[in-house]
């Protein structure tokens, strides 16, 4: 079973073999987000035969509905957690060199208030130690007015100053999907929109794990030598298969998305919030203005998508309005909204979601492996540490590789590939790897041209068709590019160069255009949009 050029397994071909029961897999992972991916890559340089399912499309959960930041974790330092801070800003420096493009450094503004904790001294003290730990120095104070200067029509009423500092900022589901890339070029092979149904069980231990194609309903058994659970949110239910205990806390946390032009911030701005005192964010994004997160109990139904409430909304625009009242914003200038499940482990200490701690688990029970929790900065690590844990069953695990690097280095530089804006031509590099030269050379006339604020173009929409198993129009305008977030209703305005590309790439007709047109209006109107609820979804 081999890979095709863009590096995505063939999905007809692997569903063949599996039916057939052509190969001896030594690992099956179960779950498609960064911690599953990265434990394909980590797997597959070890040289073993390993597969990875996903019930919905990669990155379809937690992976593409994060804050967007792969961050050392400045929290951990108050918690007295160095060495955690220390793995996280490593794998931050790791990241910013081995894909410049697609992660990139970005300024942080945090707000000091008279009579707030923490103040500049404190707050200085830390953010030395953070980037001593970091290996860099950028840290420095602002003061009030150059806060303003800054953040144009920023409220800076009871505002002292800014500390200044350095995290990063990515598309987490490109992440994904470059580390697939990687891993199935190394020998791994993964599919989508197939579920484990359940698992094999011989004499108490698990053997395996009966699949079911979500497409086709067709279901099969893959024997295999271990079975590592990496579903994030969703671990505690196959792994209640094997132990009853209840681990995992979902705590969602909820974005709003605004025009550039209508909240125009160059950096990210770190502040509490004017009414609980939790830290939130005003950053810019893919060309776009990101208000985020909230941080709570999510009761809802865990199998479907999450969405926004009207609380949550309410609660982000006080943000705004506290900030920047003379924009006079409301729900009517958001363009879209995104919802993430955060796969917290539960500590039974703590009724406040965001003192709950982001460490990751990891739990072996009859030969099941599960690992949860963490965060995006750390997937390497967390993946390192599941597949220790499934050593005793595997023997040895030492890579094949003489690099520990994540990504291979593309054999191409951003003067390679014959366009004048070098910055774009390295983002192009950084999401698509050796592949950013042939996504060029395949474009029709016209789809190298960037669609509207964006930095995407429709080269990439026909490159993504083609090559890297889009089964869903979602999946190409919600995870493959993030147009679905950045352009008003959806990306509607797209449909019609879409549906041709659509026709060549994946072979559909006009009436399987318009069923997925249906399809992801309803996604996108339901969990992108305003809360539907509340009848706020009537501008759209």
């Amino acid at each position: 079973m081999s890979a095709d050029y863009s590096g995505f397994t063939n999905r007809e071909a692997l569903w063949q073999s599996l039916r057939n029961g052509d190969q001896n897999w030594d690992m099956v992972i179960v779950g498609g987000g960064i911690i599953g991916a990265g434990i394909l890559r980590e797997a597959a340089r070890r040289g073993l035969k390993v597969l990875l399912v996903e019930q919905r499309d990669y990155a379809w959960g937690t992976s593409s509905r994060s804050s967007k930041m792969v961050h050392g974790g400045l929290r951990y330092i108050s918690h007295g957690d160095i060495k955690l801070t220390k793995d996280s800003l490593g794998e931050r420096e790791r990241l910013l060199t081995e894909v410049p493009g697609l992660v990139e450094r970005m300024g942080y503004y945090f707000t000091l208030r008279k009579g707030q904790f923490p103040g500049r001294i404190p707050f200085s003290i830390l953010l030395w130690l953070y980037d001593r730990l970091a290996g860099i120095k950028n840290h420095r104070y602002f003061n009030t007015l150059s806060v303003e200067q800054h953040y144009a029509g920023i409220n800076s009423d009871g505002i002292t100053g800014a500390m200044y500092y350095t995290d990063t900022v990515t598309d987490d589901a490109r992440l994904v999907v470059r580390v697939l890339q990687d891993a199935i070029a190394a020998g791994g092979q993964a599919v989508n929109y197939v579920k484990a149904q359940s698992l094999i069980k011989t004499n108490g231990q698990v053997t395996g794990v009966l699949l079911r194609d979500e497409e086709s309903d067709e279901q099969i058994e893959v024997v295999c030598r271990t079975v590592i659970n990496a579903t994030g949110a969703w671990a505690d239910q196959l792994r209640n298969e094997v132990n009853p205990e209840k681990r995992i806390r979902p705590l969602r946390g909820s974005h709003l998305v605004f025009p550039m032009a209508k909240l125009p911030v160059a950096d990210a701005l770190s502040l509490f919030h004017p009414v609980d005192k939790r830290p939130v964010f005003v950053f810019p994004w893919e060309g776009t203005t990101v208000v985020g997160t909230t941080d709570l109990d999510h009761q809802e139904d865990i199998d479907q998508e999450a969405t926004i409430s009207a609380a949550e909304l309410d609660y982000l625009l006080q943000v705004v309005h506290a900030l920047f009242p003379d924009h006079q914003l409301g729900q009517e200038d958001v363009i879209s909204t995104w919802s993430g499940v955060r796969p917290v482990i539960g500590s039974e200490k703590s009724t406040d979601p965001s003192k709950e701690r982001r460490d990751h688990a990891v739990w072996v029970d009859a030969g099941l492996v599960t690992v949860s929790g963490g965060k995006l900065t750390t997937f390497r690590l967390i993946a390192l540490d599941a597949i220790r844990a499934a050593a005793p069953t595997l023997g040895s695990v030492e890579s094949k590789e003489p690099s520990d690097a994540i990504f291979s280095a593309p054999d191409i530089t951003p003067a390679d590939l014959g366009i004048e804006n070098m910055r774009w031509a390295q983002r192009l590099i950084g999401r698509y790897g050796k592949h950013a030269k042939a996504l060029l050379e395949q474009a029709n006339e016209g789809e190298h041209q960037l669609v509207g604020n964006t930095e995407f173009c429709l080269a990439e929409c026909r490159w993504a068709a083609r090559n890297e198993s889009v089964l869903h129009l979602d999946d190409l305008l919600l995870r493959r590019t993030r147009l679905g977030l950045l352009l008003e209703k959806g990306g509607e305005s797209l449909f019609a160069e879409l549906e041709q590309i659509c026709a060549k790439e994946l072979q559909w007709d006009s009436d399987r255009w318009q069923r997925e047109v249906e399809r992801y209006r309803q996604i996108w109107r339901k969990y992108y949009y305003l809360p539907v609820a509340e009848g706020r979804a009537e501008t759209a």
